[in-house]
């Protein structure tokens, strides 16, 4: 099964996201970290990260090449987050083609996926290049994801409800 749990930033979707794949797994979760470390500001989000998942995870870090550590995974995964993933593959100079492509591979797999992914398209239209491209492809690929889920749950201040 695959599940996708979309929201604002700081709206609880991971935390409903860990609790959805704790609550339907029958082996431990394999918790996919994708944020690298910038600074100060995300090292503290990820040490919240890791504090609130405790060990009810097998973590695995990895920001770039997640189908390759998702396909050889035998237990669920949370993918945790794609946006950091997709902000890395940007700073890594991937297109929004080489994502669709790793991504089409995940979404292929016979395996329980659960997706966690920041809803970033519902504000103004940014000044720059690099942020119009961000929430562009965020948006084409949230498109991607939610049509291959056979879950969808949006977000906001701590309720996840199910759209799809």
């Amino acid at each position: 099964m695959k599940t996708l749990f979309i929201g604002g930033i700081k709206s609880g979707k991971s935390i409903n996201a860990q609790k959805h794949i704790l609550k339907n797994s029958i082996t431990k979760p394999t918790y996919l970290a994708t944020t690298e470390f910038v600074d100060a500001g995300m090292k503290e989000r990820i040490d919240a990260h890791i504090e609130n998942r405790g060990d009810d995870f097998e973590t695995l870090e990895e920001p770039l090449k997640i189908y390759e550590v998702i396909k050889t995974n035998k237990n669920p995964v949370l993918v945790e987050c794609v946006s950091m993933w997709i902000n890395n593959m940007f700073y890594h100079s991937f297109s929004l083609e080489d994502m669709k492509k790793e991504l089409t591979k995940i979404l292929e797999l016979n395996q329980d996926i659960v997706f966690v992914l920041n809803d970033v398209g519902s504000g103004i239209i940014p000044d720059n290049k690099l942020s119009r491209d961000f929430i562009d492809a965020s948006g084409k690929l949230s498109q991607l994801i939610a049509s291959e889920c056979d879950e969808v749950y949006h977000t906001i201040a701590g309720i996840s409800t199910r759209i799809k």
